[in-house]
């Protein structure tokens, strides 16, 4: 049964990446148009380029079906002994643990450690009169803390390890292609911090980043145990009922 708490975090979540999303689509741009720099903002292929933009994508795309689940789908846990899941449930425990999380922590997290570094090679500072500063910590911040409330506020049965970091590092490996092949086309390095660097030293920034995603989504998965121990417990129990029926 879904509660009051889980439907109302959805929707907030929900209500801030569509707004986020609106706003950027509106008035983000090199001009008066709205819309139109969609695909050509700063230069080739436009904000479907940034990982940041597509990720508030995945994320708006993840509370939209969250919503969606609590309203017509399902939410059963091990403990309730025999509940059916929903299709879209059992999606959802997928893509949380797959993509939606480690995904949106990989973007907060490496935003603001270059950016601290120095914040030219990742948000340059005339960035600052185009990008409102609360549009900038929708995008880079408050991801986190909402996919942490997420794991604390609903239970996700996260699927066996090989799958779920198999599917994350097929999308790393995805925008790794698609990054080098605007490099290669438009000669448009998406973040300036790869223009600096000699291909070697690419290709090792791209194994760590890639290491990175794996680590992010064990910690997701310790945290879910973690937060969840009652659960797992039911969840083994049950295994091994079914072994022993077997």
């Amino acid at each position: 049964m879904v509660g009051n708490g889980q439907l109302c975090v959805h929707a907030v979540c929900l209500a801030s990446y569509v707004y986020t999303l609106y706003f950027s689509l509106r008035y983000i741009g090199e001009g008066d148009e709205p819309y139109v720099y969609l695909f050509s903002y700063r230069g080739f292929a436009g904000k479907f380029k940034y990982m940041t933009f597509l990720n508030v994508l995945l994320q708006t795309f993840y509370f939209g079906l969250s919503l969606l689940n609590d309203l017509t789908g399902s939410y059963v846990k091990p403990s309730d002994n025999g509940g059916r899941k929903s299709k879209l449930q059992s999606f959802l425990d997928v893509v949380l643990a797959s993509l939606a999380y480690p995904i949106g922590v990989f973007v907060v997290m490496t935003f603001w450690a270059i950016y601290a570094v120095d914040r030219e090679l990742v948000y340059p500072k005339v960035l600052d009169a185009l990008i409102p500063q609360w549009l900038n910590h929708a995008m880079h911040t408050t991801v986190l803390p909402f996919l942490l409330i997420e794991q604390y506020v609903v239970f996700h049965d996260y699927p066996a390890r090989s799958k779920g970091i198999s599917i994350l590092l097929a999308f790393g490996f995805a925008y790794l292609c698609w990054i080098l092949w605007i490099a290669y086309y438009a000669d448009l390095w998406v973040y300036p911090i790869l223009q600096l660097m000699e291909t070697h030293q690419r290709a090792i920034f791209f194994l760590v980043l890639l290491a990175f995603f794996i680590t992010i989504y064990i910690l997701g998965e310790v945290i879910n145990k973690a937060l969840w121990r009652k659960e797992y417990a039911c969840k083994v129990q049950q295994k091994r009922k079914t072994k022993k029926i077997s």
